[in-house]
């Protein structure tokens, strides 16, 4: 792996973005190696997301038995759990009375988990068959993300799948769907991921339409209200913390917005696209801070990245960040 000592981050405006970027000069240091110990060992396809719970600590995906993968800020291996259920694809931490759940769209077993952090199963919610999109073929259902409301609605992307938004009380119960396969308003073409935005008075849904290369904006009740952001390099994850919001793009960079969608930065961008969206880039070619295929991304408090590329071999990355390079109220 080659180093560098610090990403410039190049700030060129979105096409959808209406206010000025943050100076160019900004630096965001790429933490070399990182999570590359002997201790982690190869990591095994990274086709998955970040998360972070409360302590710190932070969660990956693999292909692997070792389906969710902890380590320490500093890179250095903690524990893996997950044999039961390789290939979770996305994930959310959320609180619920002191104690800190994982929600996770499991790809390889077509259903939601909600899990305890030592890896204990709470529940499965499985094919939405009440949703009447899946009568004809259930094996069409391939949930690929997960997001949870403030009052506990559970709402899950099929983006491998029919492209619908499937939605759940906190009893589990079927409520609605929305969305399908289309170019339109409200319509996807691989909704990927997605996430409860909470930054404005009323919280919202905020979806990466991969392939139609944006993200769309809901109500909770699944009303379309906007596209806030378009042009982007296949959106497939997002974070949000404080006032900021990451994108992972799967086209070799992410993309870090402000409260209202302005350009932050792109961080990691790769100037080979040859790497973009490539999921067989060798170890040996990767450079510290500069991604191949971001699939999963993770803001902490301290407004430091880190990003799951989906690699073959694994890999996770972190960026480090000053704190003067943070939008304001982060």
């Amino acid at each position: 792996m080659k180093h560098l000592p610090a990403i410039v981050v190049t700030c060129l405006l979105l096409v959808s973005t209406t206010s000025s970027a943050h100076d160019p000069d900004d630096h965001w240091v790429p933490v070399a190696d990182f999570a590359t110990g002997d201790d982690t060992g190869r990591l095994g396809n990274t086709h998955g997301g970040v998360v972070i719970d409360r302590e710190g600590l932070v969660y990956s995906n693999t292909d692997t038995a070792r389906s969710i993968v902890v380590h320490r800020p500093d890179g250095s291996f903690v524990r893996a759990f997950g044999e039961a259920w390789p290939g979770i694809h996305g994930m959310t931490i959320r609180e619920e009375d002191g104690v800190e759940y994982i929600y996770a769209a499991h790809l390889g077993g077509k259903q939601v988990l909600k899990l305890r952090l030592d890896g204990t199963l709470v529940w499965a919610l499985g094919v939405p068959m009440e949703s009447g999109r899946y009568a004809d073929d259930p094996d069409a259902y391939n949930p690929t993300g997960v997001a949870v409301a403030p009052d506990g609605a559970i709402f899950v992307v099929d983006g491998y799948g029919r492209n619908w938004v499937h939605v759940f009380g906190p009893d589990l119960r079927y409520r609605k769907s929305f969305g399908g396969r289309g170019t339109g308003d409200g319509q996807f073409q691989t909704c990927h991921g997605i996430a409860v935005d909470t930054r404005g008075e009323e919280p919202m849904l905020l979806v990466c339409d991969r392939e139609n290369r944006r993200i769309q904006r809901f109500t909770l009740e699944g009303e379309f209200v906007d596209v806030p952001v378009r042009d982007l390099r296949r959106p497939c994850a997002m974070s949000i913390v404080g006032d900021e919001l990451a994108i992972a793009e799967l086209e070799g960079r992410v993309t870090v917005l402000g409260r209202d969608f302005e350009l932050v930065a792109h961080v990691g961008d790769n100037p080979d696209r040859s790497q973009w969206a490539n999921n067989g880039v060798p170890s040996e070619a990767w450079v510290d801070g500069v991604f191949t295929a971001p699939h999963g991304c993770c803001l902490d408090d301290e407004g430091n990245l880190y990003v799951s590329d989906w690699n073959a071999t694994g890999r996770l990355s972190k960026i480090r960040r000053s704190a003067m390079d943070r939008a304001p109220g982060s």
